[in-house]
């Protein structure tokens, strides 16, 4: 195991000493390319100004801080630079605006992404250099202010789609925000929201769309990360920062169904890699908190959090729409991995999110999957297309069992004290998911083979 620091630098005169412990392996992430900003940032911002959108310079730093997560994530490998194979130790030093403001909310963030990626952070901040102090360029004046009235995040799933569906049916006009990641994901945004924009030629509605990547040799002979739980970070960062230019208080809509929201083990293998915290309610909670701390006015919230997502399926307030653009949106955990088993790119059908898509839109599903009939043969739960589906088997069996054990169990991914009144609603929300996914897996077989 090695410890590491990434260390933010603002072009190659940026020289500001950052003393480093003896046992830390220190990579430098230059932020500038030529004259810009560099991984995507600089590009969000100039949208954002396109968008008649100014953003404040803490949602410029939020960014920035942002892709030091991201790099630091996706660059240092799991496997090589942790004692067990997972739990790496990371401290950023982040040029930002206000070094004070941030500081007092480093323990916020520091806790957030602990929980987030199963890693210890440390987070240190210093001044921007001089020639830095603003990021955010300075857009025409306009007499005519910009109409969204809240944010979004778009990611080109089922959920989000649903979520801009009734959002747009209910007359807001919200500013969806994506993460340009994987070719097929990036497709599937593109195509959602060409279509959102068909049906619904009067809203002024429209998209921010981020890039961000880094070099694979970012930091020196340590290999890339593929797990990425730190995703949903710059996720939502890209999110309040363009709600920053609104000028007004703001909710960030972050819309999931309360099954994949809470995330509960399946069995104990899920723990770490399959247990993904992407918007679990303690998350969440540290994100209120954590942008209070910066003097953001903005909440985040997920409006399904207690709601399955057949639910959300079956209360969409446009089934017409949603029907015909189902096939696509893309709900895969790993859309590409059909290129290496010679089946088709997209839905495999059988990881964890497919299986939940599948019992979501059973009766009415019009999705290609890499496995099109879970029932067809014999699932081998030695192999990925059987694991899943036995993980659930056994999950749902035992809830059958002892329905009680929902109210414990809901407490395992993480704390759930926040918000002690919406126990008993995560409980039964929990309890109709497996039951959905139930309906899916009866006659469905898997064992070891």
């Amino acid at each position: 195991m090695r410890r590491h620091v990434i260390i933010g630098r603002f072009g190659p005169d940026d020289k500001a000493r950052v003393p480093r412990a003896r046992d830390e392996v220190a990579s430098t992430l230059q932020l500038i390319a030529g004259k810009h900003l560099g991984h995507g940032i600089g590009r969000a911002l100039e949208d954002l100004v396109t968008l008649h959108l100014t953003p404040s310079e803490i949602g410029a730093d939020l960014l920035v801080v942002a892709a030091h997560v991201h790099a630091a994530d996706t660059r240092l490998s799991r496997s090589t630079e942790s004692q067990d194979s997972w739990t790496r130790e990371i401290r950023l030093v982040v040029p930002v605006s206000d070094p004070a403001r941030w500081t007092s909310a480093a323990p916020i963030l520091i806790r957030a992404l602990n929980f987030l990626t199963g890693d210890k952070w440390d987070v240190g901040f210093r001044k921007r250099p001089k020639e830095h102090e603003k990021l955010v360029p300075l857009g025409a004046p306009s007499l005519i202010p910009a109409p969204f009235d809240g944010v979004s995040l778009f990611s080109g799933g089922l959920d989000s789609l649903i979520g801009a569906i009734n959002n747009l049916n209910a007359g807001h006009t919200p500013l969806l925000v994506s993460h340009a990641g994987e070719g097929l994901v990036s497709k599937s945004q593109e195509q959602c929201f060409e279509a959102l924009k068909a049906t619904y030629k009067r809203s002024l509605f429209d998209r921010l769309r981020v890039w961000m990547a880094f070099d694979s040799g970012l930091v020196e002979n340590v290999a890339s990360e593929d797990t990425t739980r730190g995703r949903s970070f710059l996720f939502f960062s890209l999110g309040i920062a363009a709600g920053t230019a609104l000028g007004r208080n703001f909710v960030l809509n972050v819309p999931e169904n309360g099954l994949i929201t809470l995330n509960v083990p399946l069995d104990p293998l899920r723990l770490g890699a399959l247990s993904t915290r992407t918007t679990h309610p303690f998350y969440i909670a540290r994100w209120n908190e954590l942008i209070r701390e910066l003097g953001i006015g903005a909440t985040v919230e997920n409006p399904y959090w207690n709601r399955t997502k057949g639910e959300m399926v079956a209360e969409c307030s446009n089934q017409a729409l949603l029907k015909e653009l189902v096939p696509l949106s893309l709900s895969c955990s790993s859309p590409a991995k059909g290129r290496w088993t010679k089946k088709p790119l997209g839905h495999c059908g059988y990881c964890l999110p497919c299986l939940i898509r599948r019992a979501a839109l059973r009766g009415r599903d019009s999705t290609i999957y890499g496995v099109p009939d879970i029932e067809a043969a014999t699932l081998n739960t030695r192999q990925a297309e059987g694991q899943q589906v036995r993980s659930f088997q056994i999950a749902i069996a035992r809830l059958s069992k002892r329905p009680q054990l929902a109210k414990a169990l809901i407490h395992k991914p993480g704390p759930l004290y926040d918000d002690p009144s919406r126990h008993d609603a995560l409980a039964d929300v929990y309890r109709r998911g497996l039951e959905e996914v139930g309906r899916l897996l009866t006659g469905v077989r898997a064992v070891p083979s």
